[in-house]
């Protein structure tokens, strides 16, 4: 049985996640601040974090950039809803989805199963990994490395640059990416493709391979050397 992990200052909601996650046959502990929230995640290592935006003590900000110091663990952060910036900066600190308020608790547990889903799933048996000029990866190992140096990816990073090097040269559109990497059709918002996009290019610092964006469509992994 998962333990997901509900910080949210609010008791009503988290009585009512509580409820619902429970119902789906969830193990459900909670947290009601942010230092809270630190401690029960180190003390009990739950399978998923949902993480309010803004909690007295410590804000979401600071225990997803706590966390992410030395840990994986998937994080579904709420946002107020409109708060584009929040959500960004809620991402680029290593949260895997946000969901703004006020939201339907049937797509919150919806959003907790595809990213369980997806941190669960194993790479596809009949092929190790492949290689797009001088960046390598590796399913087995959940390895990458750029000039045989190796890459610190982050777990949706890693599934990210995978699914594009599988279609080098291949133009993806935002909503493939968010189906295929993030595992829900279609909860979510292109942006956060967008957001993690970013992310690997400034990971990807070589002058051999790119990220393209291919505009009003999506983007594509291409060789941008002669031979690379």
């Amino acid at each position: 049985m998962d333990t997901i992990l509900v910080a949210d200052d609010e008791a009503p909601i988290r009585e009512l996640l509580t409820l619902y996650l429970e119902k789906e046959g969830f193990n459900v502990i909670t947290a009601d601040d942010g230092e809270q929230a630190l401690a029960v995640a180190r003390a009990h290592n739950p399978d998923l974090i949902v993480l309010d935006l803004m909690m007295p003590k410590r804000s979401g900000y600071e225990v997803c950039r706590e966390l992410r110091r030395d840990s994986d663990v998937p994080i579904l952060m709420l946002t107020a809803r409109g708060e584009e910036v929040d959500r960004i900066v809620g991402l680029e600190l290593g949260a895997d989805d946000y969901l703004g308020k006020p939201f339907h608790p049937r797509e919150l547990t919806a959003r907790v199963k595809a990213i369980l889903r997806r941190a669960g799933s194993a790479p596809a048996p009949e092929r190790a990994g492949v290689v797009v000029g001088p960046l390598r990866l590796d399913w087995q190992r959940h390895e990458v490395t750029l000039h045989g140096q190796p890459l610190q990816l982050r777990n949706k990073e890693f599934d990210l640059l995978r699914r594009l090097a599988e279609h080098e040269g291949i133009v993806l559109t935002r909503e493939q990416l968010l189906e295929t990497v993030w595992g829900y059709d279609y909860f979510g918002e292109t942006r956060t493709v967008d957001v993690h996009v970013n992310q690997l290019r400034r990971k990807l610092t070589s002058d051999d391979i790119a990220i393209e964006t291919v505009r009003g469509v999506g983007y594509k992994l291409v060789r941008t050397a002669p031979g690379g």
